[in-house]
């Protein structure tokens, strides 16, 4: 899978409108969960209880944190675009998110990006990258919406 790179704002914005790419596959595994939990101090059984979950759970199994999901969404960004020339880059917000369906513990997911909008504000490139979260082998996605990033070129 080839990473899109970009020098310029330019670059960046000629892909308006197109699909970005797409990151690796990363599994989403109960040690993941388990930490994550202990950074954000969600310890909700449905995510960490892994017996309890057998019984009760309407996926017989735990399930990743929404925000586990979204959290996971700079790391498999870097896999899909790498920036050039920039100063920094800061995020900046999201829009329409929304959860579709739960992760499952030991499920795969990837993202998915196309440039939605982009703004040269005064040197300063606001992106808006619709990006979705799949899961492996399932039709609806774990999560949607759209990210902006600040970049800072130089």
């Amino acid at each position: 899978m080839s990473k899109l790179i970009v020098n310029s704002y330019e670059e960046f914005a000629s892909h308006l409108g197109e699909k970005l790419g797409e990151s690796e596959w990363l599994l989403v595994d109960q040690e993941r969960i388990n930490l994550f939990a202990d950074a954000t101090l969600d310890h909700q059984w449905i995510h960490v209880d892994t017996e309890r979950a057998k019984v009760e759970s309407p996926y017989k199994s735990t399930i990743a944190h929404g925000y586990l999901t979204l959290s996971l969404l700079p790391y498999l960004w870097e896999q899909v675009i790498e920036v050039n020339n920039i100063k920094m880059l800061v995020n900046y917000g999201m829009d329409k998110m929304r959860f579709g369906q739960a992760v499952v513990t030991g499920s795969r997911v990837r993202l998915v990006a196309s440039l939605h909008n982009i703004q040269n504000l005064r040197g300063i490139c606001k992106a808006e990258v619709a990006f979705t979260i799949e899961i492996e082998n399932q039709r609806k996605p774990a999560l949607e919406g759209i990210a902006s990033f600040l970049y800072y070129f130089k």
